[in-house]
């Protein structure tokens, strides 16, 4: 069996050191890309929304939600109003027990 030179690496683990070193500039370079991802989608402009939602008599919003074509408001009397997005019209009324 043949000895190595002093301070050579034997090449199974000059092999291991290149994929190690392969598997770090992949996995740098995969988040960079997942953070150019992630500020281009928070960055996109919001769906539009009707300026004005008018909600039944008495009642007032307590939380809001969207989807591609509508939204929803909650009321404080625990019902899901949900509104076309492009009409500005109640689709849909939820009653929360």
């Amino acid at each position: 069996m043949q000895q190595d030179a002093p301070g050579e690496v034997p090449p199974q683990l000059r092999w291991l050191k290149w994929l190690v070193a392969a598997m770090g500039v992949a996995m740098i370079a995969c988040f960079v890309v997942l953070m150019i991802a992630l500020v281009i989608r928070l960055n996109a402009d919001p769906l539009p929304l009707p300026e004005r939602i008018s909600l039944p008599d008495g009642e007032s919003a307590r939380a809001f939600t969207q989807g591609s074509d509508w939204f929803a408001v909650v009321t404080d009397a625990d019902r899901i109003l949900i509104y076309n997005r492009a009409t500005g019209s109640l689709r849909q009324t939820v009653e929360i027990e």
